[in-house]
């Protein structure tokens, strides 16, 4: 009899490879029953996804330069801002600015409704990026990938979440207790 590939059920997922940058976990399964007479194929045996930790395997918080901003419009902020005050654990946040300096081709090519912010990140463009809750990390009271602690004209890394395509790098200007960049200039952190 023909007999098709049988495997079990995928393990839990894996930490991240590698601490402190942007990398990936694993998940596996196994074959429990190999085909047999022209029987079905297995199919993949491992999956990896995206994946980044931001604290060491000592405990100790990643320095920020290494890690790359995870970004999206500002207009998911007002959801979040309601959302955050109805249950009274807002924090106050703060903003960066930061120069784009160079951006991927990805960022345009993007046809999706919820991508079409994308189209406003330009090279040498100021742009200001929002920390708030809950993106607010409360043991180091900031946001990963803000750049602090980072050298002057440093490039840092940045990736918009909704298009992995979309990334580049940028250099922090300075630090802000509120935003002050046109809407279509404005960011959050994630």
């Amino acid at each position: 009899p023909v007999i098709p590939c049988v495997v079990s059920e995928w393990s839990v997922w894996s930490g991240c490879a590698e601490p402190c940058k942007t990398t990936y976990r694993v998940r596996r399964r196994h074959v429990i029953q190999e085909p047999r007479n022209g029987g079905e194929e297995c199919p993949p045996l491992e999956e990896r996804a995206g994946c980044v930790e931001y604290w060491t395997q000592q405990g100790t918080e990643c320095k920020q330069s290494l890690i790359p901003a995870l970004i999206t419009t500002g207009g998911f902020g007002k959801a979040r801002k309601k959302r955050s005050a109805a249950d009274g654990n807002e924090r106050a946040g703060y903003c960066v600015e930061f120069q784009l300096v160079a951006i991927t081709p990805g960022c345009l090519q993007s046809q999706h409704s919820y991508t079409h912010w994308m189209q406003y990140l330009r090279e040498g463009h100021t742009v200001c990026v929002e920390c708030q809750h809950p993106a607010l990390d409360s043991r180091s009271l900031h946001c990963y990938g803000d750049g602090s602690g980072s050298k002057k004209n440093q490039l840092l890394h940045w990736q918009a979440v909704g298009n992995p395509r979309c990334k580049g790098t940028w250099k922090r200007i300075r630090q802000l207790d509120t935003c002050s960049c046109p809407s279509v200039h404005s960011f959050l952190f994630i």
